[in-house]
């Protein structure tokens, strides 16, 4: 991939990191555990510690993936191996982390992801606070996918085809 691609796609990727990072972080502030499960007024006590845990393993590899890809870009020489790879992991561990979450509290339903509709489905309907925080961020996350699935495969196999070149 040209050089200018890959600066271009980290401050972007970067950018959009910054746009997620915002409202997850913004709900973890303002919402406990016992308050969501008060305001369900249902016993999904388990369904919100998911949730929660999830969001918070994902705040912290988008927040590590923002400054990892800010302290590439900062450098005076613009590293295209080192941006690579912090690209790759936004991609594995960021993007994967929001359309994979450990607990399964909410999962994307690919029927709905050309129609307009909300392609994201929750296991227990959830309070509207954490349903829009979860859908404001999945369409960050489906850009990053989107612009990053180079990063899925074809960027591993790359550099297995030229560790065995040398």
């Amino acid at each position: 991939m040209p050089a200018t691609n890959i600066k271009g796609l980290a401050e972007s990727s970067r950018e959009k990191l910054k746009a997620a990072i915002d409202p997850i972080e913004h709900f973890l502030n303002h919402n406990a555990l016992e308050q969501l499960v008060q305001q369900d007024n249902a016993d999904s006590t388990s369904f919100y510690s998911g949730l929660l845990s999830d969001l918070r393993h994902l705040l912290v590899f988008s927040e590590v993936a923002y400054e990892k890809l800010g302290a590439i870009l900062r450098r005076p020489n613009f590293d295209n191996e080192l941006a690579e790879r912090a690209l790759y992991e936004v991609y594995h561990n960021g993007v994967n982390a929001f359309f994979y979450p450990k607990n399964e509290c909410y999962s994307e339903d690919g029927r709905y992801a050309y129609t307009g509709q909300d392609a994201i489905r929750f296991r227990v309907k959830p309070v509207r606070s954490a349903r829009d925080v979860v859908l404001s961020i999945s369409r960050i996350y489906e850009e990053l996918r989107d612009d990053l699935t180079y990063y899925e495969s074809d960027y591993l196999t790359q550099r297995r085809m030229q560790g065995q070149s040398k």
